[in-house]
């Protein structure tokens, strides 16, 4: 299985490819976008870098990757479930990272949870993952709260190993995660609603 195009009530969500990269430039551009992320917004040679990182990482395991969202008026953001691949993060199979930005004209619509949701189900169901997880800083609660409100479960708090994180990171990073067994117990439990 490839990376497929997946979709929901509002989104298109597209593998990432070449032709996207002029739509990461305009999302990474943003400082706020990338306040959690980055000390500031990355030169376009470093997106230009990312996006080939970006692009490997989508090759790495079938299904995994990163995906490009557009709704009925156009790009919306960016959403990850790619293998585990930071320091904090140790390669195990069965396992994912989930992640997602989006323009800031997009925010407080849902869209985060819209897209994130598919891409859950998406890891479940078609890729069969065990467990997916999520980390950000931890001071970034709108994060958080998307987090939680997809049924993650905090895990831990672990220091940032990034020396040149940005404001906040002093305070540390989290980690939530949901499990197959917990996905499959939550869909059971809506569907008897």
């Amino acid at each position: 299985m490839g990376q497929p195009t997946l979709g929901t009530e509002r989104l298109r969500l597209e593998p990432l490819a070449d032709d996207h990269l002029d739509l990461e430039v305009e999302l990474d551009s943003d400082p706020e976008v990338m306040r959690y992320l980055d000390r500031r917004p990355p030169a376009r040679a470093d997106i230009v870098r990312a996006h080939q990182r970006r692009l490997a990482r989508g090759q790495e395991v079938p299904g995994l990757g990163i995906w490009l969202g557009f709704a009925d008026d156009g790009f919306v953001g960016l959403w990850m479930l790619q293998p585990p691949h930071g320091p904090d993060q140790p390669k195990v199979a069965g396992e994912a990272d989930l992640g997602y930005r989006l323009l800031r004209r997009r925010w407080r619509q849902g869209f985060a949870t819209e897209g994130a949701r598919e891409l859950i189900r998406h890891g479940f169901e078609d890729v069969r993952l065990d467990r997916i997880f999520a980390q950000t800083l931890a001071v970034n609660e709108p994060s958080r709260a998307t987090m939680s409100k997809l049924g993650l479960r905090f895990v831990r708090a672990f220091p940032c190993s990034d020396e040149d994180a940005p404001d906040g990171a002093e305070h540390g990073e989290v980690e939530y995660e949901i499990t197959r067994a917990t996905w499959v117990q939550g869909r059971a439990s809506r569907a008897i609603v």
